[in-house]
């Protein structure tokens, strides 16, 4: 087996059972019996555990990103557009097997001990919260909205993690949806810093 098959093998069984499970209940003998990739073999290729971690990570990243785009492109209205992003996640929501951001779900396990596993959440929250800010430039609705949209779909996605509904996506869109209006409206401000 090439390097990239068992690459490919044992990312995709890490991913499956880390995001099944958590990534501290799967050890790499169980990864080595899911995968049919030797352990000799899987320390080859990942090291460490965080480093694997890290990869399904960054591949999960891509396809995540790649997703959402796709669905955003069907959408041409630029203030639909937003909500389109509401959507996606409610879609998302209701996949089998969904159980809640697994970027979320590493941070909690690692992220306090893990800079690499810290530093692949912060990269794809930061590229979600960058994206949200695109949009609502595009629609012509002031900078200061995306920070509360973010944290809309932020809260959207542990709440349908913890709850396993999709009703949380669309309470976060019927709240970006009176944002937007009340940001159109002038009527949104940068909260101010606390002291």
């Amino acid at each position: 087996m090439d390097s990239a098959v068992a690459r490919d093998r044992a990312l995709d069984a890490a991913e499956e059972l880390f995001y099944a499970r958590g990534v501290q209940s799967v050890g790499m003998d169980e990864l080595r019996g899911a995968s049919g990739v030797s352990l000799k073999r899987l320390y080859q290729l990942f090291p460490t555990k965080e480093q694997l971690v890290a990869a399904c990570l960054a591949r999960r990243d891509e396809r995540w990103h790649g997703r959402l785009a796709a669905h955003l492109a069907e959408q041409r209205d630029p203030t639909e557009r937003i909500l389109a992003v509401f959507d996606w996640l409610e879609g998302w929501f209701g996949e089998d097997g969904f159980r809640g951001c697994a970027w979320i779900n590493a941070h909690g396990e690692l992220g306090a001990t893990s800079a690499l596993v810290a530093e692949q959440v912060r990269a794809h929250k930061e590229a979600f919260r960058r994206r949200l800010a695109s949009l609502v430039e595009d629609a012509g609705l002031p900078a200061a909205l995306a920070g509360p949209l973010f944290l809309l779909a932020e809260g959207a996605m542990v709440t349908a993690g913890i709850t396993g509904s999709t009703q949380p996506a669309a309470e976060a869109r019927a709240a970006a949806r009176a944002l937007m209006a009340a940001a159109g409206r002038g009527e949104l401000s940068r909260p101010s810093p606390t002291p």
